[in-house]
């Protein structure tokens, strides 16, 4: 096998996200052959190369796991909760549970879409900043959003920690009683959408996320879990950046082989003009 970062070996070990796993290099934790790195762009074989953490050897390759779990309101999006409420590890089959972690969360309070899996630089890709991946609600608010207070919704609202980033907000049903909107953000503060709605005077009542990336809830019940398909994998891995998503394959991808570096693309010929 050939060189890889560290950061990487670590990640796909399942051990830590790769900003997680720099973490671990820099403070000394990470030994190849039994020599401390501390250098985050450093290169490790795993196949020829002994690596540990603590002093541990990397725990074997597990196969990588994708679920989707609709997440009902009362059900914390973490896998441990001190105090001791329903965790979404109560959603996924009893095999998987203590292996899988959720992609970010969904309020106490909130329903809908939480990826589950223990591909971390997924995990990473799709929750960092920089990619900017869309999510998907649903929101049931208080009255009627104006035009003024729908606009302030799309260019952004002051709330507590700065101002929201544009966002895509659209009226699916309205009436005096309550609306239903639909939100498209790229960022994720927290409980984002329920400090806006309220900073332009709408109480949010409801609230579902129905799409992460290219990946939607679809009818999936409430409650229920399902694993993702190959062709629901890929697009999500290309969403978060990695670039060796190339082909859905029986686990989660593989790449796609490379054409004979010598052979070269034939041009094709001109065409005869007629006289």
């Amino acid at each position: 096998m050939a060189q890889l970062r560290l950061n990487k070996i670590l990640a796909q070990a399942g051990v830590a996200s790769r900003r997680g796993a720099d973490e671990m290099i820099v403070t000394g934790r990470v030994a190849v052959d039994g020599q401390v790195v501390d250098q985050p762009g450093a290169t490790a074989d795993p196949a020829a190369q002994k690596i540990t953490v603590d002093g541990k050897p990397l725990p074997p390759t597990e196969r990588r796991e994708y679920w989707m779990v609709n997440k009902p309101t009362g059900v914390v999006s973490t896998v441990s909760d001190p105090q001791g409420r329903r965790t979404v590890l109560s959603l996924l089959p009893p095999e998987t549970a203590g292996r899988l972690y959720p992609v970010g969360r969904l309020d106490y309070d909130s329903e809908g879409l939480l990826l589950m899996t223990n591909d971390g630089e997924l995990a990473q890709g799709l929750t960092h900043p920089s990619r900017q991946v869309p999510k998907r609600y649903l929101v049931w608010v208080e009255g009627r959003p104006g035009t003024v207070a729908l606009e302030r919704l799309r260019t952004g609202v002051e709330i507590e920690g700065g101002r929201t980033a544009p966002a895509k907000v659209g009226i699916k049903a309205s009436s005096q009683q309550g609306s239903k909107l639909s939100f498209l953000l790229t960022e994720g503060k927290k409980r984002e959408i329920r400090r806006m709605c309220a900073e332009v005077g709408h109480r949010v009542q409801r609230l579902v996320r129905v799409g992460i990336g290219p990946l939607r809830l679809g009818d999936l019940p409430l409650g229920a879990a399902r694993p993702l398909s190959r062709g629901e994998i890929f697009p999500l891995r290309a969403a978060a950046g990695l670039k060796d998503a190339c082909k859905p394959g029986g686990d989660g991808v593989q790449k796609t082989p490379q054409r004979n570096a010598g052979a070269r693309k034939r041009k094709p010929s001109p065409r005869r003009q007629r006289d």
